[in-house]
């Protein structure tokens, strides 16, 4: 009996690309509508006087607002707004050259070890080979594994770049024209801010999805029946996604806390200035750093999250019926389930910009908090609606070995436990992260007694963070082992992931924020202003750690899919941690989070000391900086965030790109399986607990700065000795929320992705040094 899908091929080959190019379509809508916020004084004016006339009906302070800005010097305002935008773009924009140059460098070197490696399994033969799976059917030469999988790779290293490329690009275009609509109200920055980041979160979903669907049919042509080495090459492409994530993530972070840590120690402790002041010389690296470590790096490290999970599923899946049998549509549920989501996300977007309208600052974080419950409702219908049509009533997946039966409805609530899993880790990290709540209220009323307070009750937060994202993530593994093995823990992930476009939106929205509130006090703006984007940056620090749970929670899953798809690849039975070989490995792969927290958080130190320095010196050489009437040297600032983050990006990199190799080679797979399920146990942990305790130090000394309560006002103000524990301790907190906590997540789904590449080299040639004994 062979029960086939509702859905027919047709629909589904139209289908996904067609979600794809709505997605596009989308983006390129709201960019349009964001382009409408001219940043020419002289349409500006024009602009201004009919929002004006026309624009006090919704929000009654807009006229005397705007009446107060464009009174006083309107064009000189929007003019110096531009000029500092543009200084951002052209720093980011060089950055990230500089950085591209690099890791192009490293993609050429690694793409060649690939092929070498993988082609060297049959010792690079043309002749067909029994298939790993079924002996008794022939399949496509190692070689043509090691050609696709290399070709794959660059797909999804190319693909990683340009999506944090464009992210910063759309984000450098929106941060001056969130800060020239500050000036109408709260909620028209927040419209403008949102929509900047849906184009982010758009464009990169649906370019994601639409490469691999191409890469699959075009690999397709070659492979033909042979599915099962089809899928294996298609996993280069999150191998490709990941390695750039890495270094995107780890150079962006580096770069963005050396200038942060700069500029608030000498600024805000030392010389009591207001953050982001124009005096600062350290103000323009910081604001560059959000651009090209909270926005680029993050987009590359979705982007790789999206990319391993379908690459996850889709193996499993080629060696269950779905691949056995050729049948197209349930083979490619994973990118239907992502098609879905891009779907249900522009539904999504639309209450947030269109249908529930701002009017004050305490309606931001509902509001995004409304994202995730909107997308998360509407994505499950959606999936309902997938699983119904696009898989047969009954099937098998792969179960180590075996063939498990499982049924379309059980595979539904795979989907669903991951996509509400991430709901509640949103949730837990939102309660730990936000001012709204007491655990970072208590952090904050810890500073009265001085820095060490703040530090010890922050640390304390983080690590009770990690509870309940962990039972669920637990929860979620468990249900979904048990209803589709491997498989179910893959489309779990996926689940998570699926409303990837929204959870972008919102996490792109903090930087664009952070950067409108410099630009404001850049420009010289209304301390009215600045209290708005303030607001709108506060919510944007915990929609950011709430995309970083949603990252590390989704690696997570990630990582075990790929674990469960290596162990099968490299024809592990099981894997004994009571044997020496695996024991070794799972108490080295433990140690391995550790060691690249300490080399992150020390590059961070090392390029933060410079930084320092330089700010000190401007500050005691520069006649005029501190009474402004001298502007300060941006560009030294600027280069040398740029030098230590190129220098110290590349040994975290390196560590963990060479340790699978190393291991594998020397070590075998045994050893490699230990190391592996060491570093995701371990890694999960440390990341949690890190972004958590970072955000909620940051939001610790802008709820103290903001004095919005009673009990806020008590602490403050600016430049009292509460504050400055509070800044001591959010500094404390930016290499850990900003470059070791989410660049850990990409350390255990890559190290898992680059071991399921190569496992057919390793289970061959692997153990070198155990063979000798």
């Amino acid at each position: 009996m062979v029960a086939s899908a509702i859905l027919p091929d047709l629909a589904t080959e139209v289908l996904i690309p067609a979600a794809a190019v709505v997605g596009i379509a989308f983006a390129v809508v709201q960019w349009v509508l964001v382009s409408k916020v001219k940043l020419s004084p002289e349409r500006r004016r024009g602009e201004g006087s009919a929002a004006a006339s026309g624009g006090a009906g919704k929000d009654g302070a807009s006229e005397c607002l705007i009446e107060e800005e464009e009174g006083l010097n309107e064009h000189n305002v929007v003019a110096k707004c531009a000029e500092i935008q543009s200084a951002i773009s052209e720093g980011a924009t060089s950055f990230l050259f500089t950085e591209y140059k690099y890791v192009g460098l490293f993609m050429g070197i690694f793409a060649i070890l690939i092929f070498l490696f993988l082609g060297s399994v049959e010792g690079f033969s043309t002749k067909s080979q029994p298939c790993h799976y079924s002996k008794d059917r022939m399949c496509k030469p190692a070689l043509a594994n090691a050609i696709f999988s290399t070709v794959a790779f660059m797909l999804g290293a190319v693909t990683s770049l340009v999506s944090g490329f464009l992210g910063m690009k759309i984000a450098t275009y929106a941060n001056a024209r969130t800060t020239l609509e500050a000036r109408k109200g709260v909620g028209k920055a927040f419209i403008i801010a949102f929509r900047s980041g849906a184009v982010m979160g758009f464009l990169l979903a649906a370019s994601g999805l639409v490469v691999l669907y191409i890469a699959i049919n075009l690999f397709g042509i070659y492979y033909g029946d042979d599915w099962e080495g089809l899928f294996e090459s298609i996993t280069g492409y999150g191998l490709g996604g990941s390695s750039m994530a890495l270094f995107g993530r780890v150079g962006g972070g580096i770069y963005t806390k050396a200038a942060d840590v700069g500029a608030d120690l000498v600024g805000k402790v030392e010389r009591n200035i207001p953050e982001d002041d124009p005096r600062n010389p350290a103000v323009i690296a910081d604001n560059v750093g959000d651009n090209v470590g909270d926005i680029a790096g993050m987009g590359s490290d979705l982007f790789g999250s999206y990319a391993e999970s379908s690459c996850a599923a889709l193996v499993v899946a080629s060696i269950s019926s779905f691949g056995i049998n050729h049948e197209f549509t349930p083979m490619l549920y994973p990118l239907l389930i992502s098609s879905i989501g891009i779907i249900a996300c522009l539904i999504t977007t639309l209450f947030a910009t269109d249908f529930l309208e701002i009017k004050a600052v305490d309606e931001i974080e509902p509001a995004l908090k409304k994202q995730l419950i909107i997308s998360t409702a509407v994505m499950t219908v959606g999936i309902a609606l997938v699983s119904w049509l696009g898989l047969p009533y009954t099937f098998t997946i792969f179960n180590f070995g075996a063939q498990k039966t499982v049924y379309s409805w059980q595979l539904f609530l795979c989907v669903a436990v991951g996509l509400w899993a991430g709901l509640i880790i949103g949730f837990v990290t939102e309660y730990y992260t936000s001012n709204a709540y007491s655990p970072v209220q208590d952090v904050a009323d810890s500073c009265r007694t001085g820095a060490a307070t703040n530090v010890i009750f922050g640390l304390a937060l983080g690590y009770k963070s990690v509870i309940i994202p962990i039972f669920a993530i637990a929860f979620s593994i468990f249900l979904s082992f048990s209803l589709a093995a491997m498989y179910g823990v893959a489309v779990a992930a996926l689940g998570m992931l699926s409303t990837i476009a929204t959870g972008l939106a919102i996490d792109a929205y903090g930087p664009i924020s952070d950067n409108a509130g410099g630009i404001a006090e850049m420009a010289g703006m209304s301390h009215r202003i600045r209290e708005r984007t303030d607001a709108l940056d506060a919510a944007g620090n915990t929609t950011a750690a709430i995309g970083k749970g949603f990252a590390i929670g989704s690696a997570a899953l990630v990582s075990l899919a790929l674990f469960g798809a290596f162990v099968s690849r490299a024809a592990i039975s099981t894997v004994d941690v009571l044997t020496p070989k695996v024991f070794i490995g799972l108490i080295v792969g433990a140690m391995l989070p550790y060691w690249f927290s300490a080399m992150t958080m020390k590059s961070v130190g090392s390029a933060a000391l410079k930084m320092v320095e330089e700010v000190r010196r401007q500050f005691n050489t520069i006649p005029g900086l501190m009474e402004g009437t001298t502007k300060p040297d941006y560009a030294t600032c600027v280069k040398i965030s740029t030098d230590a983050s190129i220098k110290e990006m590349i040994p975290p990199g390196a560590l963990v790109m060479l340790t699978p190799l190393i291991v594998g080679i020397f070590f075998g797979v045994e050893t490699l399986s230990g190391l592996l399920a060491g570093a995701l146990v371990s890694g999960v942990q440390i990341a949690i607990s890190a972004s958590n305790t970072g955000g909620a130090w940051d939001n610790a000394k802008k709820y103290i700065e903001a004095g919005a309560s009673e009990h806020a006002r008590t602490l403050g103000p600016k430049g009292s000795d509460c504050h400055k524990a509070a800044v001591i301790g959010d500094t404390i907190g930016d290499p850990l929320k900003d470059t070791s906590g989410p660049s850990l997540n990409i350390l255990i789904k890559l190290m898992a992705v680059e071991s399921l590449v190569f496992a057919p080299f390793f289970a061959t040639h692997g153990g070198i040094l155990f063979k000798w004994f």
